[in-house]
């Protein structure tokens, strides 16, 4: 399971039919909890998923990717789960993800978000905020009220999960403001505010439906590993994504001076190109410099930070195959999973 492996048209096929599938299963869940909201949150929450416009208008956006949707769903067919308490599970998880989303937008001052304007930008902090609260709790009622009499289970986990989330999101803004940030802080970091979730999303299905919690917390650290790995790979399309493909702007994360992993490993490193960098990511930003911001993403790269980035991506690969294949799971459900991590390894926005 290596990052830098060709996918061929049948698992890229094979891939998309699962998100779609998660998508369709999904989406009607979560707009009847939009539409039992507030009605002017549920607008905003509405825009924000990609289904209305900004005045309420029906839009055609998918409503993003769904992945850990899809990673819900898998987690209960994995677990032997009821469809039923998958689907809440799923539900659950994308509430979760956006009202991250929401907030993540707010405390990041971003204007745009899937090419459209942020949430905020349109309606102002306070309906966002309140918007991102509302999903929140959306999210833990949902789980709460999830059929088979495991809802106080979940509760639990997924609220634990939600706190280790905001904790990464506190560390990822606090390294904003230290001069130095380790490597090791770096990947803690990641797998509370991006592994946490990514873990409930492939534990919670399963736990919904009785599963044994040996299975449930070993579903949870592969989808903590998938969660990390899902952030480096962030982490680089910030510096060199397709602006057109991301819907960021061209260098987004250097220019706002943030320590992505593979700003945190080559600023780490020995040598001239690393050296260059530490004294240039001193520096006040200058957004009005295009060319600085592409020196510093030729500093990062020649210093080291995407090599090792991709290295470390293919190493947590690795662990959580062979993790996988000691599990009692079906054939089917190993190759699901292979097939979603290697989506994540490859993903272009």
């Amino acid at each position: 399971m290596r990052s830098t492996q060709l996918r061929s048209h049948a698992e890229v096929s094979s891939i998309s039919a699962l998100l779609e599938t998660g998508r369709a299963v999904t989406r009607p869940v979560l707009e009847a909890v939009v539409a039992g909201l507030d009605p002017r949150i549920g607008q905003v929450c509405a825009y924000h998923q990609g289904w209305a416009d900004a005045d309420g208008t029906p839009a055609v956006a998918d409503g993003g990717k769904m992945l850990r949707a899809t990673l819900a769903l898998w987690s209960g067919r994995a677990g032997g789960a009821p469809v039923a308490d998958a689907v809440a599970a799923a539900a659950a998880v994308e509430l979760v993800h956006a009202f991250s989303l929401v907030h993540d937008d707010v405390m990041d001052a971003d204007l745009e978000r899937r090419h459209r304007p942020t949430t905020w930008a349109v309606y102002g902090l306070p309906l966002a905020v309140l918007a991102g609260d509302a999903l929140l709790t959306a999210a833990l009622s949902t789980v709460a009220a999830a059929p088979g009499g495991q809802g106080a289970t979940g509760l639990r986990r997924l609220a634990a999960d939600v706190q280790r989330l905001i904790a990464g999101q506190r560390a990822d803004l606090a390294f904003e403001n230290r001069e130095q940030v380790s490597v090791a802080e770096s990947l803690a970091m990641m797998s509370q505010k991006t592994g946490a979730l990514l873990g409930s999303a492939c534990a919670l299905g399963a736990e919904l439906g009785g599963s044994p919690p040996a299975l449930v917390s070993a579903l949870a650290w592969c989808g903590e590993q998938l969660g990390i790995v899902f952030q480096i790979v962030d982490d680089i399309l910030g510096i060199w994504g397709d602006p057109a493909v991301t819907g960021k702007p061209v260098y987004a994360d250097l220019v706002a001076r943030k320590k992505s992993y593979p700003v945190v490993l080559a600023l780490a490193a020995a040598g001239p190109a690393a050296g260059e960098l530490r004294r240039r990511y001193g520096r006040p930003p200058d957004r009005s410099d295009g060319s600085a911001a592409t020196e510093l993403a030729g500093l990062v790269e020649a210093a080291g930070g995407l090599t090792g980035a991709r290295s470390a991506i293919d190493l947590r690969l690795a662990e959580v195959s062979r993790t996988m294949s000691a599990l009692d799971i079906s054939d089917s459900s190993r190759k699901e999973f292979t097939q979603l991590a290697g989506y994540v390894a490859h993903r272009h926005r």
